[in-house]
Parts: structure tokens; sequence; C-alpha cells
């Protein structure tokens, strides 16, 4: 995969796959309550935003289809050969139990094309049975996940398989980046979109969309999960460990390569949240807003609520104000990725 993911690419996948997945629906996060909550501070339902707070909306994407925004680039992808004519007629594989799993597999079903995805034998039974309700063909493999992608690398090389990824390919990460447009075109003001990041296809194609029209992107990992940063301070992807409450979804041991150029660019901050602010922010969505999001999507609550923690005028804080921005703050969009997660989890 090349370093620069483009606009255009982005533009070309929203074409392919529209009517095809959900479009994003958005809601506002009722600031002043998520302060309360959060802060302890005091106040009456109705107050007033805190000093230097703006309006913030949240991008549902966990309402699409297999629960996360994995939907979006599996379509691409298959659609995106399809019409090239390299789609074999023994289909696609891809060694992931997680969302990247669930979405290819339910687009397959969605075209016919037959999927067959690998696993580590300790996958939980909940995960094997939602890949066969999508009519995958699920292969358990070894007892950790190198194992699995292992077996399906020999799989690929021994039938000609078309080998997907879970977020380290350009019609993965550009179909991804197709939620920014459709928020944008939900909330024209908007200057700065938050999103979590895991192995980096998100975040890379928001921040191609993003860079395009002028909006700051804040890419927030768990402290103990972050692939992007390890990769910033380096100049180069390198290999980190992974232990967050949000592994699940954001446990990518390696960031890719177009992820780290996006966050080189201009106008990107890569910030990182700890575990207990993770939680706290996705137990305090679902106590205000009756939201429930998984540990990944609640990281990119987690970095805005840090963000409006830190003094205004604050050196430390980011992103900076910009000298034209109204005293009110600027207009922050925030993607809710996806909400496969265990609602027992949840409290209140």
């Amino acid at each position: 995969m090349g370093e620069d993911l483009s606009y255009d690419e982005v533009t070309a996948a929203a074409g392919r796959i529209a009517g095809q997945v959900r479009l994003l629906a958005v809601a506002p996060l009722d600031v002043a309550a998520f302060q309360r909550s959060t802060t302890g501070a005091a106040g009456t339902e109705g107050a007033a935003e805190p000093p230097g707070s703006g309006p913030v909306w949240l991008g549902l994407e966990y309402m699409q289809h297999t629960g996360s925004f994995k939907a979006r680039g599996a379509q691409n992808f298959l659609l995106a050969h399809r019409a090239a004519g390299t789609l074999p007629d023994v289909g696609v594989t891809l060694a992931s139990g997680g969302n990247a799993g669930l979405a290819c597999a339910w687009a397959a079903q969605q075209h016919g094309v037959p999927a067959t995805i690998f696993l580590p034998k300790t996958a939980p039974e909940v995960k094997v049975a939602k890949l066969a309700a999508y009519g995958a063909e699920v292969r358990l493999v070894g007892a950790e996940y190198a194992e699995a992608l292992a077996e399906c690398r020999e799989f690929v090389a021994a039938t000609g398989a078309l080998a997907s990824h879970a977020y380290d390919h350009p019609l993965i990460a550009a179909g991804a980046g197709t939620v920014l447009d459709e928020l944008r075109a939900q909330v024209p003001d908007l200057d700065t979109v938050v999103v979590a990041v895991g192995g980096g296809g998100l975040f890379a194609g928001v921040a191609a969309a993003a860079r395009h029209h002028g909006i700051r992107v804040i890419a927030a990992e768990p402290e103990n999960c972050s692939a992007l940063n390890a990769a910033v301070r380096a100049g180069r992807p390198v290999d980190v460990t992974v232990d967050s409450v949000a592994a699940d979804s954001l446990g990518a041991r390696r960031v890719s390569a177009p992820a780290l150029h996006a966050a080189q660019q201009d106008g990107v901050y890569c910030v990182t949240v700890s575990d207990s602010e993770i939680v706290r922010a996705r137990g305090t969505l679902w106590a205000e807003q009756r939201i429930a999001v998984e540990h990944a999507a609640a990281t990119a609550l987690a970095a805005w609520a840090a963000w409006q923690a830190s003094p205004l005028g604050s050196e430390d804080a980011w992103p900076p104000r910009r000298g034209a921005e109204p005293a009110k703050g600027p207009t922050t969009g925030i993607v809710l990725c996806g909400a496969n997660t265990d609602v027992r989890t949840l409290v209140g």
C-alpha cells in the first residue's frame, strides 16, 4: 500500500458503495451534561456550555451494517475487485475475528461471494457464530492470531483466494474515509474531527478527506495500545505491545504506512488517553444519552474530553486554538466507530 491515500480514492469509494451501506447518522453531544458527569461539576439541566466549548456532533457509525465502520471498506474492496474482474470464484479470505472479519463476511454474503475467515481456536463462540450467520466458512487454527494469519496466507497461495486486510489496503482505508464527507454534509461548519486509531485504516481515510477540506484531525489511541504514536516517534511503523481495554478493536501491533504519512501532515494531532478515561467516557455516554458503544469508539470521545479539560491558552492544549476562532470554540465531530460490545459491562 502506498504511503499517501488521496481524496480522489475516497470519493471513488463513495461512488462505489453508495446504496450499499447506511448513510451516517449524527446526533449532538450534550456537552454540559457530559462535562458534569465526568468532572462532577455542579450545574443544572440547560446550563450553558463550559467556556471555550463549541458544538459537538457524534457520528453514529456504530449503526452501520455489522455494527462498525468496517462495512464501508469491505464493500469498497469487493466492488472494486469485481469491477476490475479480479474477484476469483473461490472468493475472499481474511484472518480476523473482530469487526473486519464480520464486515468481510457480510459484504461477501451481499454479493454472493464465498468468504473464508481464519480465527484462532481461542476465538469466542459468539464471534464464530456471527461469522457463520453471514455465510462465511470459519476455520479455527492455532492458539494465536499469528497462526491463523499464517494459515490464511497458505490458503491464498494454494487456492488463489483474494486476500483482504483489516486496515492496511487502499481500498479498505478509502472506503472507511467516506464517513468524513457524510459527516461534513450534515455538519457543514465542521472544524475538527476526532477518530480512534488501531491499525490506521479509518484514520488514513478520514485524514485524506479532512485534509482536502481543511479540517483538523485528532487521532486518538489508548496509552498502552498506541502504534501510531510509536510510529510518529520512530519515524517509521514499529511493533508495539498491546494492553488496553480497547485492544479488541484497536489492538494492532503495527500501524500502516499511510496512517503514519497522514499523521505527519499539518493539521493532524496524535494523542493518547488512559483506559480509565476511556471507560469513563463510555459509561458517561451511556448514562447521559443512552448510547452504547465499544471501547474503541469511546477512545475518541475520551480524547475530546481531555482536550476540553485542558486550560484555554495552554501550550499543551490540542489542537491549538486558531486566532480567528470565535470564543465559543470550534465545531467538532466525533466518530463513534463501532458498538460490537457487551452491554452488560455498562452501568447506570
